[in-house]
């Protein structure tokens, strides 16, 4: 059976990794399990139990613990369902999806049906907003409000020059086993050592230790037009000022051509790896309630 982790141990390191991120944020949840054409899929049910419900979906080769921590602020307002993204780590089936095709989203739709809504406010950044980019392409019915966070799968910067950004410290990581250079790697993303903690150089280190990475996982196909003609729900796209990744002038020319119904918030100054301030998590909050 193919597996997305380098052996048995590592698929351990991982699970412990993911127990530990989820206790650390000292939030009550219930462990779902639904099943998808492509598997089974763990969700963790947590937030406001008497909330809104809202669909999170995190990106590539990160656990969806460290993702939910940026999105901790919106624990206290939502009923919060957040997926575990098939064939990246966690607790889902390991089956690898096609990044070129739209399977992402029919996964997506059939965690919406397992969870027993009919449509579901979703939110997805990195990768996570290009799965949500592709729901959108093949269930928007599904979809009543989508929040896309510095999104993949709208407009990408040069795979090549992304990855060999990257590429130096990350060999000299791999060769020295040294802390220091993984700083290095995401610096690239953070664009500032002060947006850089302990929980991103551990989760990059579990990624590359224990994880098959792809480094062009992170890089689902583009939507075209035609293939998001009949979304016409709400939605709101975040962009970083200067991602090197998923360029925001690029995103939001395109989105402005191809959603109709579209709200958009610029994060000066913010690479791909971004800091929500107070004022971006009270837009989505607004966003999704009003």
């Amino acid at each position: 059976m193919k597996t997305i982790y380098k052996n048995k141990q590592s698929e351990i390191a991982i699970m412990e990794l993911y127990d530990r991120q989820l206790k650390a944020l000292n939030v009550k949840y219930e462990d779902l399990f639904v099943d998808t054409r492509f598997g089974i899929t763990h969700v963790v049910k947590t937030g406001n139990q008497n909330g809104k419900p809202l669909l999170i979906i995190h990106g590539s080769n990160n656990t969806m613990p460290y993702e939910l921590s940026y999105f901790s602020a919106l624990l206290p307002c939502f009923c919060i369902y957040a997926a575990d993204t098939i064939g990246h780590p966690g607790k889902s089936s390991q089956t690898i999806l096609s990044r070129k095709s739209m399977e992402y989203g029919e996964w997506a739709s059939d965690v919406i049906t397992e969870l027993g809504f009919q449509k579901m406010n979703c939110l997805g950044s990195s990768l996570g907003g290009g799965i949500l980019v592709k729901l959108m392409c093949t269930a928007p019915e599904k979809v009543k409000k989508s929040v896309l966070v510095v999104p993949a799968g709208i407009a990408n910067a040069s795979m090549l020059g992304a990855i060999f950004s990257t590429a130096i410290p990350m060999n000299k990581y791999i060769k020295t086993r040294e802390d220091k250079w993984l700083k290095d790697v995401l610096l690239p993303m953070a664009l500032d050592e002060k947006n850089i903690d302990e929980n991103d150089i551990e989760m990059l280190k579990y990624s590359t230790e224990h994880v098959k990475t792809s480094p062009f996982s992170i890089f689902p196909s583009i939507a075209k037009t035609r293939d998001l003609r009949k979304f016409t729900a709400p939605t709101f796209i975040i962009v970083a000022e200067k991602d090197r990744m998923f360029p925001s002038n690029k995103i939001l020319t395109k989105a402005k051509k191809t959603i109709p119904n579209l709200k958009t918030h610029i994060l000066k100054g913010q690479g791909q790896k971004f800091n929500l301030f107070n004022d971006a998590i009270i837009m989505i909050k607004e966003f999704l309630e009003n």
